[in-house]
């Protein structure tokens, strides 16, 4: 590192074959204030002995694996920064999927669309049972976690009536920062699923709950250790929370309402199992962008 010292380029230098080089900008960039073009444009630009002993600290962190999005302390999801700590999972792209699905079960108006005319033929876009469009409808979120979908439903379909749910008191208040930040109104509720919802009916459900079998040896890869293992893991099998959620939904279903949930890649027959048993009609599992089961649902008739 001779000659370049605490700068730009010296800590590009000081990263190199520790940290992937976009991750070491991404720091800098997050330190300093510097856009990416100053970065590239500027690199002999001097970094203050704080900045340089905070990206240092940064750098080793994230040497040890300490994912990224916990050391910036937030992260991306469509296109919104949410607030993310060690006590909320970092969002995956998977779980864009299962908003984008949700979406699709809204009626229109409730996105702020009008309905077609009536004789056109129009029905709503990928959706063989779309919620009755009468209603604003009523949603939750189970295990929100960050409240990325939570938040990200209600921003883009604005006069849905959202609520959501997590048994982590210190998950909730990432949520509710990132809802307030985001200028989402959602009513928050703390609890085990549908505990806090007794009396309450919905006409669709939504949950990326844990899913991952304890001992599963993919827990100790990618940053994994460094996420609250609660909101991974849920027993032997990885079922144990998909159990509950689709035992418990119907009674919290509005006839003609869906359940909809994120699993694992293995689990696309085990859910649509657990669905058919509890009474679910259009039962069905969709792949994601690689391929594999991801997400699973069910119609309340």
């Amino acid at each position: 590192m001779r000659g370049e010292g605490k700068t730009v380029a010296g800590f590009l230098a000081l990263a190199r074959g520790k940290i992937d080089r976009l991750d070491a900008r991404l720091l800098l960039q997050d330190i300093s204030g510097l856009t990416h073009t100053r970065l590239i444009a500027e690199p002999q630009t001097a970094l203050s002995p704080e900045r340089w002993q905070t990206l240092a600290s940064l750098l080793e962190r994230r040497a040890a694996g300490e994912p990224l999005a916990y050391l910036l302390g937030h992260t991306e999801f469509r296109g919104r920064r949410f607030i993310v700590t060690p006590d909320v999972l970092i969002p995956r792209p998977e779980t864009e999927e299962l908003v984008e699905l949700a979406l699709e079960k809204f009626p229109l108006p409730a996105c702020g669309h009008p309905l077609p005319f009536a004789g056109e033929g129009n029905t709503l876009p990928f959706s063989p049972f779309p919620l009755p469009r009468s209603m604003p409808p009523r949603c939750v979120d189970l295990g929100t976690g960050s409240g990325i979908i939570a938040i990200s439903l209600k921003l883009e379909c604005p006069q849905a009536e959202m609520q959501a749910v997590d048994a982590s008191s210190t998950a909730l208040a990432v949520a509710q920062e990132n809802a307030r930040q985001l200028g989402a109104d959602i009513a928050f509720h703390h609890g085990s699923w549908f505990e806090p919802l007794a009396g309450q009916t919905f006409d669709l459900i939504v949950a990326n709950p844990p899913y991952v079998a304890a001992g599963d040896p993919h827990l100790q890869l990618n940053g994994l250790p460094h996420e609250p293992q609660t909101a991974l893991v849920a027993g032997a099998d990885g079922l144990d929370c998909l159990r509950t959620i689709i035992a418990d939904a119907p009674a919290h279903l509005n006839p003609g309402g869906w359940l909809l949930f994120e699993h694992g890649h293995d689990q696309g027959d085990a859910a649509r199992h657990l669905l058919t048993a509890a009474g679910f009609e259009a039962v069905f599992t969709q792949t994601d962008l690689a391929g594999l089961d991801r997400i699973s649902g069910g119609l309340k008739k």
